[in-house]
């Protein structure tokens, strides 16, 4: 796409080039799950939106990442967006000169789009200048490998919550299909007046990402409660789409699918439980304190 003067290349995502997009994106500390070059699949087949994911090659190999999808629509206008339906995105490189080549591409998109606007979804803040939304935060801790420790650690009153769901006789187990899992998930969303995504959508997640993303049910006497679809990348456990029927408030059931979800992830040895966004002053702002977690603006430019 453009060539700078310090050799550096910006580049369209194509076929062939994914491979190596998605090793860089597994070494690069800047980068997050949602870089990965399967969400452009998923935001083009799912949704029918365009995607323009750019990448710098310095030498011959890829630099730095910049995943954008553009949206139109009349919730969010025309945008493109790093990255949409995703809670981080921005450009993920460690090199200051490939950052702003892939900004100036990035701007140069925007300007050719005749988009309203340009939004990287940062989880460090970049540009101290531009417009942001201070709306979001997220919550990241570190995960105990001593299951037992790591219950201990969580709050009284939250641990309480825990081991009521233990007591109801509440059972978890993880799903192959995403039946039972849309049927908690839309029954949630939808009494809290959302739109819900297609089923067709949670397929295409489960599908694309089949080797980091699984989904985690809970039952009592085989009726369902509650149910969560979880991302993994490197060494964190992302809970990022979950939902619950009327039985989950009674019987604690969203406080012990988290639980368990946090065991598992103990058991397997990952370090990072990312709980991900919530809006400031939410329901599942303070849901996310109670368990001991301490929330982390997003920066959102």
């Amino acid at each position: 796409m453009s060539d700078s003067d310090a050799g550096i290349t910006v580049r369209q995502l194509t076929p062939d080039f994914r491979e190596p997009w998605d090793a860089f994106v597994e070494s690069c500390p800047d980068a997050t799950f949602f870089h990965r070059a399967g969400w452009q699949e998923v935001i083009e087949q799912a949704f029918g939106h365009r995607t323009h994911y750019l990448f710098a090659e310095r030498n011959g190999s890829i630099a730095g990442v910049l995943p954008l999808g553009h949206i139109r629509s009349r919730l969010f206008g025309n945008a493109l967006i790093s990255t949409p339906f995703c809670v981080y995105g921005g450009i993920a490189t460690e090199d200051s000169e490939v950052f702003s080549a892939l900004e100036s591409a990035a701007c140069a998109l925007a300007e050719g789009l005749k988009v309203d606007y340009l939004e990287m979804r940062n989880r460090e803040a970049r540009h101290t200048g531009w417009p942001r939304k201070d709306l979001y935060v997220t919550f990241r801790k570190s995960i105990d490998p001593d299951p037992e420790k790591y219950l201990l650690a969580i709050p009284r009153k939250q641990r309480a919550m825990v081991r009521k769901g233990i007591k109801a006789g509440l059972k978890a187990e993880f799903d192959r299909t995403t039946e039972r899992f849309y049927a908690a998930y839309s029954q949630s969303v939808r009494s809290l007046g959302t739109p819900v995504f297609s089923r067709g959508y949670f397929e295409w997640l489960q599908r694309v990402f089949r080797d980091s993303c699984d989904i985690l049910t809970v039952t009592h006497d085989d009726a369902l409660v509650s149910s969560v679809m979880n991302f993994y990348f490197r060494d964190e456990v992302l809970p990022y789409y979950g939902g619950g029927t009327p039985l989950a408030r009674q019987l604690k059931g969203n406080d012990f699918m988290y639980w368990e979800l946090m065991r598992h992830s103990c058991e397997r040895g990952l370090r990072v439980f990312d709980y991900g966004r919530s809006k400031q002053g939410a329901g599942s702002y303070s849901f996310k304190k109670n368990w001991g977690f301490e929330a982390t603006p997003l920066h959102y430019e």
